[in-house]
């Protein structure tokens, strides 16, 4: 080969490579303008149905496609949550990937490529076609009719609007009516419960409707007329009915025909107890399937998984304010507090007026004890909307930092007063009763949370402690054993299982070792159980087990310059054991240190070191004696 060839190939290579970086921008770009054309065309139709929250988070994630121009923002590391420079001639950079943070590492491979072909308007004008079909096939009366029957919808008189569309053919029509009924008697069935118990009692109302849905729905179900969204009208009418495995099943189908109804893809995330069902369920490939799977990996506390999969939709929706309030969620359940603290911030500078997901902000706040930003964040949604549930619990969330429970305890109730089955008051007020030594409350509490969402780890936590606290070792061993199994990468978990085998009660020590073992396996950053690992093997004469965990506790104590208790207990442990092993130059080191500590513990380090030096003359004595 000449040397005039051999510069040519190099050339045709980076030629063919820009030709190839060319087209997979291209294909990029295609790709989210079909997913604008369907998620423009979805809020329309869903909409029109009266599905405002599924319409309200379609439009969200169409904005997230949107490469909208704002401030620029500093963030963490991991994630950058900047919409651009203000300058209009400048090109913004694309936002870095997700998963450089240690939590996202280990997941598929890069790139925003979907199972989901690319399709094009003719795919979105077949959308249309199947769900836009005229509600009004005879007269335009018919189509009055209708619109009349949606204004009462709107109003929130379910009952006119069910009444006004009895005769009104089309599937648009059937599940306005439908849903318009099960609204009704949800409505009826909420002021039953008020009068009869209150509005926090425990009753046994239902809704009266659901028969005659349940029975006209499956009708239609078996003539083979329902549509997607009827299909999830008869899911959620399967479920309130007890059927969850039906439920399953026409949600699928509902998804599946149908997959930018977001609500229907939560009613089946609440269906998903445990991720085999959710790996049971055979869904088609969809840029919305994932959507469902990440969120449903948070709710069973995969957060590793969930996480992974936000960073992948970030790349397609790189200014979704949803996934990043769903970052932020998995961090905190992940106890990375600081970065969804940054992320939670971000969101209110961008948004200064939202509420959703504040209320979990306002709990990393009260475990950091960030008295400042909790009152600032309380001012801040109370003058945006104090009739929020989420606005609520951080008031609540603001007394209880403050020390007071019973203002605390007001707020949560205020929350459940709005929203009775909103799930994070429900815990959180339990947590009060607990500091008031109130245990039947909070018993009860914890249980209307467990009813609520059966995941709810924090609740069956709860629970155990509060039953230790009543000195009931085997009721609070069934309920920690619930918590740990929604969360086994918990330490947390494992600590509390290990404390009630430990307690006076059980005196099962083996099994204690084993669940300490295992908190210790995961990530027991507090170092909680290789103290009590280190004190239990002490307790049994296991020495040189108990040494090694002393040993180790001391090292993660002196990285975090922790001078409590803790190192006390270990440098004094340690001195004995090296005494008793005749190893007095360790010995010595360790209660030489205890010397810096004031009290009995340096009178105590004195006299011990003064044992140490008569026995080990005593010994040199010996030695020189011998023949």
């Amino acid at each position: 080969m000449g040397v005039a060839e051999e510069g040519k190939t190099p050339r045709r290579r980076r030629r063919f490579s820009k030709g190839l970086q060319e087209q997979e921008i291209a294909e990029e770009m295609g790709q989210k303008e079909n997913y604008r054309h369907e998620l423009r065309e979805a809020i329309r139709q869903l909409r029109d149905r009266g599905l405002y929250t599924a319409a309200k988070w379609a439009a969200e994630q169409l904005v997230g496609l949107e490469e909208e121009e704002r401030p620029v923002t500093p963030s963490p590391a991991f994630i950058r949550t900047d919409r651009g420079s203000s300058s209009s001639s400048s090109r913004r950079e694309r936002r870095p990937r997700a998963g450089s943070h240690e939590l996202l590492r280990g997941g598929g491979g890069g790139g925003s490529s979907y199972s989901t072909p690319l399709v094009g308007r003719s795919h979105v004008a077949a959308m249309a076609a199947e769900y836009e079909t005229p509600v009004f096939q005879e007269t335009e009366v018919e189509h009055d009719r209708y619109m009349l029957a949606k204004a009462y919808f709107d109003t929130r008189e379910y009952r006119r609007a069910a009444f006004m569309l009895r005769d009104t053919p089309g599937k648009k029509a059937f599940f306005l009516r439908c849903y318009s009924l099960y609204l009704a008697g949800e409505k009826r069935k909420e002021e039953e419960a008020i009068e009869l118990e209150g509005s926090l009692g425990k009753n046994d109302t239902v809704n009266s409707d659901l028969p005659v849905l349940a029975q006209e729905l499956s009708s239609s179900q078996k003539n083979g007329t329902l549509d997607a969204f009827g299909m999830y009208m008869y899911g959620i009418v399967l479920r309130e009915n007890g059927h969850n495995t039906a439920a399953r099943d026409i949600l699928v189908k509902s998804v599946d025909a149908y997959p930018w109804n977001w609500s229907a893809w939560l009613e089946l995330q609440a269906l998903c107890m445990d991720i085999s069902t959710l790996n049971s369920l055979e869904l088609k490939d969809h840029w919305m399937k994932d959507f469902f799977l990440a969120s449903t990996y948070l709710e069973l506390q995969k957060n590793n998984e969930g996480l992974q999969k936000y960073a992948k939709l970030q790349e397609v929706f790189p200014f979704s304010e949803y996934i990043l309030g769903q970052i932020a969620s998995g961090l905190y359940n992940s106890r990375e507090y600081d970065q969804a603290e940054n992320l939670y911030s971000d969101m209110l500078r961008y948004d200064p007026y939202r509420v959703d997901g504040m209320d979990i902000f306002s709990n990393i706040l009260y475990v950091k004890e960030s008295f400042a930003s909790l009152s600032h964040l309380a001012h801040r949604v109370f003058s945006t909307d104090k009739y929020r549930p989420e606005s609520c619990c951080i008031i609540g969330n603001y007394y209880s930092l403050k020390g007071q429970h019973e203002k605390a305890v007001l707020y949560f109730k205020r929350a459940l007063k709005l929203n009775k089955n909103y799930l994070s008051a429900w815990t959180l007020m339990g947590h009060e009763y607990v500091e008031m030594k109130n245990t039947p409350s909070a018993i009860d509490t914890y249980r209307r949370a467990v009813d609520i969402n059966p995941r709810d780890y924090r609740a069956w936590y709860g629970l155990g402690q509060t039953y230790e606290i009543l000195a009931l070792p085997n009721y609070a061993l069934y309920y920690y054993r619930q918590a740990a199994h929604l969360r086994p990468d918990d330490a947390r978990m494992w600590i509390a299982i290990g404390n009630c085998y430990d307690s006076g009660h059980l005196e099962m020590f083996d099994a204690a070792i084993k669940c300490y073992l295992l908190a210790l396996r995961n990530n027991d950053n507090e170092g909680i159980a290789m103290h009590k690992l280190a004190k239990l093997h002490s307790y049994l004469k296991h020495h040189d087990e108990a040494a090694h965990f002393y040993k180790m506790n001391l090292e993660r104590m002196e990285k975090e310059h922790n001078d409590g208790p803790e190192m006390m207990d270990a440098l004094y442990y340690l001195a004995n054991y090296y005494k008793h092993r005749k190893d007095f130059e360790a010995a010595e080191m360790y209660c030489s240190r205890l010397l810096d500590y004031g009290g009995p513990a340096k009178q105590n380090a004195k006299g011990f070191l003064q044992e140490l030096m008569s026995r080990e003359n005593l010994e040199m004595d010996v030695e020189q004696t011998t023949p």
